[in-house]
């Protein structure tokens, strides 16, 4: 088992190579627009798996899928030549949905937006419920201490 930070250097350097293989060498016309987002590695440096967005539609992104599946052994034999393991990891590929998140996030805040605007707008024209000044004052105090002296029960038990 390697240590985490080892397995960690080692996903950043396979993702720079598959992403410089993606640009220079894999010359596939189905490949999109395809960024190399991030790059995991099994603690006992087997296998490694890349995660990519591809800007484009959904035929774009099931093209460049169909791509990335038909490029995986050149994309491992270029990973295996630019690292120094004994055993070159092998290569899985997911579509990342950050984007997918990223978008569902700003519809999320937009509309949280749309209802602050609107509460702002009901606040506006809005007004107490009650008195405007709920709170008792000082006198009423001391005329509500007078009301309970004069209902002190009378201690009928003296003995």
């Amino acid at each position: 088992m390697a240590d985490p930070a080892r397995a960690a250097k080692l996903a950043d350097r396979i993702k720079v190579v598959v992403a410089q293989a993606l640009e220079r060498r894999i010359k596939d016309p189905r490949l999109g627009f395809v960024t190399i987002t991030d790059a995991r590695v099994t603690n006992d440096l087997q296998h490694a798996t890349l995660y990519y967005t591809v800007f484009g539609d959904e035929a774009q992104q099931a093209d460049t899928k169909a791509a990335l599946e038909s490029a995986r052994g050149i994309l491992r034999a270029e990973v295996g030549k630019n690292i120094t393991v004994r055993l070159t990891p092998t290569l899985e590929f997911v579509a990342d949905e950050i984007p997918v998140n990223a978008g569902h996030l700003e519809e999320l805040i937009r509309a949280a937006k749309e209802r602050d605007a609107e509460l702002a707008a009901l606040k506006k024209g809005a007004t107490y419920a009650g008195d405007p000044d709920p709170y008792r004052k000082d006198e009423d105090d001391e005329d509500f201490e007078d009301d309970l002296e004069s209902e002190a029960p009378v201690n009928s038990d003296a003995k």
